[in-house]
Order: C-alpha cells, then structure tokens, then sequence
C-alpha cells in the first residue's frame, strides 16, 4: 500500500464532531512512540488563514506574492496559492523526510480510511465504502470490517502497521 511517491499514508474521516481530531493526536502520539516520524495532511473545505494580519509574511501574501516562506532555525512554513486543490498524493512531497501520513479528511481519496464514528455509532459511513479498512469509536460495529473502540489506540495502530506493510 505504499504511495508511488513516498511513504504510506491513510484517512481518518468521519463526520464533523465524531473526535477525528482527538483520535488523530492519540495515533500521532501512538506513531511517534514506537518511532516512527508521522506527517499529517489535515483537509478543510473552506478558505484558511496561517498568517497574522499586519504581520511581514501577510504583507508580502497581500502585495501579490503567490508563495511565501517563513524560515527559523527549528522550522519553517510555506504558504502557496494554488489552482486547484491538491489530492493528499501531491502534498506528500511536501512534507518532507516521514514514514508514515495521516490525512485527516479526504473523504474521496484513493487512500484507505479508517471512519471514526460518532457517539452511538456509524449509521452509514461517510468515506467510501471500496477504501475503509476500519471503523473505530465505542458501539462501532460492522460485519465485515475490523472495528475498535476510542481507546484502542495501539490495536489501530497494529492494524495500520500491518495494513500498509510498515514493519
């Protein structure tokens, strides 16, 4: 399951509430401690903004620059207009030297997903149903996929190792 373009990644999607994000930050902790370096993608619909208004980097946005870099001794950030929207394969690259991507969203991707259900559980997924490999959230159930509950963090965890091939 690996990217042609780099390292394996997978979708954590799920309806807006569900604890995608809170999930996310248990498996990233999960990742890191058994060392692997994670990378994230989080999706967002609508516009955002990084950058502070009045500040150098949004002065340079606003006079017409389409790409602008802020650059510190122990990070740095690109903030770079585009076309179109990027599919979760072209932002790899991206992110530089990692080993595993967790894409929060994405519901469409052509990445495996794992669905993160609300309290009382899924209904109907929301990602699509050729890609979910999981479903994970207390009074997850489903016949022919695996299913965890919110605090099961490491078996997830062990489900994606094995999945996408990372030992």
């Amino acid at each position: 399951m690996k990217n042609m373009s780099g390292p394996p990644g997978i979708c954590i999607v799920g309806t807006s509430n569900a604890g995608k994000t809170t999930f996310l930050e248990k498996l990233i902790a999960e990742f890191e401690r058994r060392g692997y370096r994670v990378g994230t993608i989080k999706h967002h619909h609508g516009d955002f903004e990084i950058d502070k208004p009045g500040k150098d980097t949004w002065r340079h946005a606003r006079a017409g620059a389409r790409a602008v870099c802020i650059s510190a001794p122990r990070k740095i950030a690109v903030i770079r207009q585009v076309d179109e929207e990027l599919s979760p394969e072209q932002i790899v690259p991206l992110l530089g030297p990692v080993d595993i991507v967790l894409a929060e969203g994405y519901k469409k991707a052509d990445w495996p997903q794992i669905e993160i259900c609300p309290p009382g559980g899924c209904t109907a997924p929301v990602g699509r149903k050729d890609r979910l490999v999981a479903l994970v959230g207390d009074g997850a159930h489903h016949a022919e996929l695996p299913c965890f509950g919110s605090d099961e963090v490491g078996a997830v965890a062990d489900l994606i190792v094995n999945f996408l091939g990372l030992d």
